[in-house]
């Protein structure tokens, strides 16, 4: 397979500022044809991880982007850094910083607007929101994933995290709630099976080894050929989305500047 060469990350200059939908492609990066790599995430979730300097703020703030300035969404973030993603803070309903109590709070918070949800889509006798419909899309962004899960507080708050977490994954996609998560630390109690195999699209960054590319895109993919922990950890930003199709697609994705995404936030607040 030939790889993407080592090169500065592309960018989308000048970025697109002009209102978008949630049920339109997002555009991510490039493949190693440098043909666009496109997903669509309404109804979908997807886990990005890798390890620190992989560059998944990349695919991160791509996503983000696209939902600030999407007409139909709303923004829940949740940054146990406060910094990579509260740049977005002013474009977002609700931010979250490094408090797992006000995190806990908050995903309460969309579980019970979920259920609320579905009560309207029995009332309604349909399965699932439709673009038409009466409801906004809600995307929950999480970057530091593993500080809430796995490093603030105690056992209790981290298991009520990570517990309704999982609903919100597991039940919220037909409510119009997508769920993004990010972290670069792919181990087993940060992402356990159960909870990965949740999200539907996921994207693997640089990793140190090939058991923990196997964590984020699924087991025994890097047999296959598909293995992160190959990809040169000068290739910041390179990685392999495992999205439509089933078989992971080596890829690049599109960097922000703090003045892009700056831009992009003026536009959808002024």
């Amino acid at each position: 397979m030939r790889a993407i060469r080592r090169r500065p990350r592309p960018r989308s200059c000048p970025i697109d500022l002009a209102p978008t939908s949630i049920w339109d492609p997002i555009r991510l990066g490039i493949d190693e044809n440098a043909c666009s790599v496109d997903i669509t995430l309404i109804y979908r979730n997807i886990l990005l991880a890798g390890e620190p300097g992989a560059g998944k703020s990349g695919g991160l703030n791509r996503i983000t982007a696209h939902a600030a300035l999407a007409t139909d969404c709303r923004l829940w973030l949740m940054d146990g850094k406060r910094v990579e993603l509260g740049l977005w803070r002013r474009a977002a309903e609700r931010f979250v910083g490094p408090d797992l109590a006000e995190a806990i709070d908050a995903l309460g918070e969309l579980q019970a607007e979920m259920d609320r949800r579905y009560d309207q889509l029995d009332t309604d006798g349909v399965r699932q929101i439709e673009r038409q419909d009466w409801t906004d899309a809600i995307m929950l962004v999480i970057d530091e994933l593993a500080y809430y899960s796995a490093t603030a507080g105690d056992k209790k708050q981290r298991d009520q995290f990570s517990l309704l977490l999982r609903d919100i994954v597991a039940r919220g996609r037909a409510a119009g709630i997508i769920a993004v998560a990010a972290t670069q630390r792919p181990s087993h109690d940060i992402i356990p099976v159960s909870l990965r195999d949740l999200f539907g699209y996921r994207l693997a960054f640089r990793c140190t080894t090939e058991t923990s590319s196997d964590i984020i895109l699924g087991h025994g993919w890097h047999a296959r050929g598909y293995d992160a922990s190959t990809i040169d950890p000068e290739d910041r930003g390179v990685g392999w989305l495992l999205a439509e199709g089933g078989i992971p697609r080596r890829m690049r994705c599109t960097w922000l500047t703090d003045a892009d995404i700056a831009a992009v936030v003026t536009a959808v607040t002024s």
